[in-house]
């Protein structure tokens, strides 16, 4: 076996379907779940540094700290049901957000992550909730989808060019020395001042 299938099997969900489709390669499926995994951890453990923060009497922080361990727990239930075999609901809530499509789940990573970074701008918030934004942008990469074929982008770079035989260059330095004004205007202007 293989470490490849090891890690697979390791990360791979009871009865679970292709959500992502073939088109996906395993180190992205499994390693946006591994990271979605490892983010929810940090995100729990810095979320409550930032509760512990209440000694210093800083109430943003406490807020900003609950709102990111909800969210460690809420991308905890989401990627990894399996820790939380106590509640009867986790499968079910799992399997329904994974068969919606991934921007979805890239949507709401990101916007839970957001809240405590402007809530209480540190390392433990940026940390634990950036973590949890990585996550949805790597979701959000696997919801765009793959990169067409170079023939592919050949083709429609010369549909773009069917009404026009000769398509035109341009330099952007073309009409630097043309389109020169002056800087200011002190009384008529006789010459460019900037030629």
């Amino acid at each position: 076996m293989s470490f490849a299938e090891k890690i697979t099997g390791l990360l791979a969900r009871p009865n679970q379907q292709d959500p992502v489709g073939p088109e996906q390669p395993w180190y992205l499926k499994y390693g946006s779940r591994l990271l979605g995994i490892v983010a929810a951890f940090f995100a729990i453990l810095f979320g409550l540094w930032n509760v512990i923060s209440i000694l210093t009497l800083n109430v943003g922080c406490l807020v900003a700290g609950i709102i990111q361990m909800v969210a460690g727990f809420v991308v905890m239930l989401l990627e990894a049901p399996c820790c939380f075999v106590c509640i009867e609901k986790v499968n079910d809530i799992a399997d329904k957000v994974d068969s919606k499509p991934m921007y979805f789940r890239a949507g709401l990573y990101c916007a839970m992550a957001v809240p405590p970074i402007f809530m209480c701008f540190g390392l433990a918030s940026l940390f634990g909730s950036g973590l949890i934004f990585a996550t949805g942008v790597i979701y959000g990469m696997m919801a765009l989808g793959k990169k067409a074929s170079a023939e592919d982008m050949r083709a429609a770079a010369q549909q773009s060019y069917a009404g026009n035989a000769t398509p035109q260059t341009t330099n952007d330095r073309a009409g630097i020395v043309n389109n020169a004004q002056p800087f200011s205007f002190t009384g008529a202007v006789g010459t460019d001042s900037n030629v």
